[in-house]
Order: structure tokens, then sequence, then C-alpha cells
């Protein structure tokens, strides 16, 4: 596993905390500062603004995927009442695929979000250091 790999599950793992942004990308950026020299990080650096989506779907995606995924968990819980109530065994299909979208759709969004994250902390990480200088 890569280092840009494993700061996006450090994110990954501030972002399962309660706490303010700042509070997250400071806790983020002793680990990074520990992890990550420096030469590596403005790479990672280029490397994660690259791969960052910027059409609107994957902003949407990435600010509210809980929203974004609802009614595909809607879809899922109608197939299944249909499917049970009404006996019929091709409703489950959509009990399947629209709990296997909203799985997916939160899981990016989860990563986006996580990838912003690492992105905004070696963003501050450069700019102190510019600070310093």
């Amino acid at each position: 596993m890569g280092k840009l790999e494993n700061l996006v599950l450090l994110a990954e793992d501030e972002l399962t905390q309660y706490s303010t942004d700042a509070r997250k990308i400071e806790k983020l950026r002793q680990k990074i500062g520990l992890l990550v020299p420096m030469a590596e990080q403005t790479q990672i650096k280029q490397t994660l603004q690259a791969e960052m989506p910027t059409d609107p779907i994957s902003k949407i995606i990435e600010n509210q995927r809980q929203a974004v995924a609802l009614p595909f968990w809607g879809i899922a819980g109608l197939g299944l009442l249909l499917g049970i109530s009404f006996s019929q065994p091709l409703d489950f299909i959509a009990t399947a695929a629209g709990g296997a979208i909203a799985f997916k759709v939160q899981q990016l969004g989860w990563q986006l979000q996580a990838k912003r994250l690492v992105l905004q902390t070696l963003e501050e990480i450069e700019s102190s250091l510019k600070e310093n200088r």
C-alpha cells in the first residue's frame, strides 16, 4: 500500500471522530509530518489535485453523500416490502440493486471526503511553512 493510500486511510479514521475540521486537520497534520517527508508531501499533493474530480455530481456526492444515497436506500426498502408482501421474487432485485448503489455512493463520498481532508492538510502544512520562512 502506497503512502497516499495510507494517508487516505488515516483521514478516513479522522472522519469517524466527532470534531471540527480544524481539529481533524491538526491531528492529521501531526501524523503526516511523522510519516511523509516534505518532498513526498508535495508530490502527494500534486497527485491528489490531479485525482480529485471536478464535475458537479462528484462534488455533490462528496458534500452530501447521505442525501444522495437516501433515495437508493428507499428503493431497497420498497423492493423488500413489496417482495415480501406480494410474494414477488423479482422485487428483491430492486432491494439488491438499490442497496448496492446506495452503499457504493456512500463509499465513494467517504473516500472523496477523506482525500479532500488530506489535500486540505497538505495545503495547511505548505502554507505554514511559507509563513515561517
